[in-house]
């Protein structure tokens, strides 16, 4: 289980975190939404212990990450996938190569490293891509190269930063079915940050809505939808009324 106690980071000046809480359930995926600045990446990258925190701390299977020593943090990190915004793939590796990375770290001999990287690219339906090049690869593609990457440690957690930004509409509905049967089929806890608001209510088991460093609303998919808060109705004013034709 994933849990936020208290949580506050600043960056100069600027308070991102205040007082953050809340949990992640188990085996359901979160999403957490909210406008830009209120540091919804910022907690992906406490998680993995990329960032520390000014008070409060981040609990990850009852480890306190920020104060883990660098060898168990690096046994957490292999229980968790981090799908990056812009996939984040090694240039110069072949996208075979990029998605075992983290299982030569494993320390898996190279028959079981290609049998995992051959079913993880099947699972994200790139078969055959696994000697192309990165630069070979459209945007949609490098992102499913970064849930196969990531699914490949079979975590059981999986973050996920903007995973639909920059996509067409067809390669959205893919990735979010990708992120459906990854949760189905591995039964990982993710976290979602996204400003997608259709991808969100799809995929969305429970949503936190941010503001101000803390957590204004959170529940379900559909207590969210349905939200009396003025600032999340604002926020979801434009979707609300797509969905409505017109007469939200």
């Amino acid at each position: 289980m994933i849990r936020f106690e208290g949580l506050a980071k600043r960056f100069g000046d600027r308070r991102v975190l205040d007082d953050f809480t809340l949990t992640i359930p188990e085996g359901q995926t979160t999403v957490l939404l909210g406008y830009s600045g209120t540091g919804k990446s910022v907690l992906l990258k406490h998680i993995v212990g990329l960032l520390e925190p000014d008070a409060g701390r981040v609990v990850v299977d009852d480890q306190v990450v920020h104060e883990l020593d660098y060898d168990a943090l690096m046994r957490l990190r292999g229980r968790i996938g981090y799908v990056f915004q812009f996939a984040a793939l090694f240039d110069s590796l072949s996208v075979a190569e990029n998605v075992g990375l983290g299982l030569r770290r494993q320390g898996l001999d190279a028959p079981a490293i290609t049998q995992r990287v051959e079913e993880c690219l099947r699972l994200v339906e790139l078969e055959g891509s696994g000697e192309r090049l990165p630069a070979e690869l459209s945007g949609g593609m490098r992102k499913r190269v970064g849930i196969a990457r990531a699914i490949a440690l079979r975590p059981r957690y999986i973050l996920y930063d903007e995973p639909t930004t920059g996509l067409d509409p067809v390669t959205t509905a893919a990735m979010n079915d990708l992120m459906i049967r990854a949760r189905q089929e591995l039964g990982a806890t993710s976290v979602v940050v996204t400003h997608d608001l259709s991808s969100a209510f799809t995929v969305a088991d429970r949503i936190a809505f941010l503001d101000e460093g803390r957590v204004r609303q959170s529940g379900t998919a559909q207590e969210i939808r349905a939200s009396r808060d003025p600032l999340v109705r604002e926020f979801l004013a434009g979707f609300l009324d797509h969905e409505s034709g017109g007469h939200a």
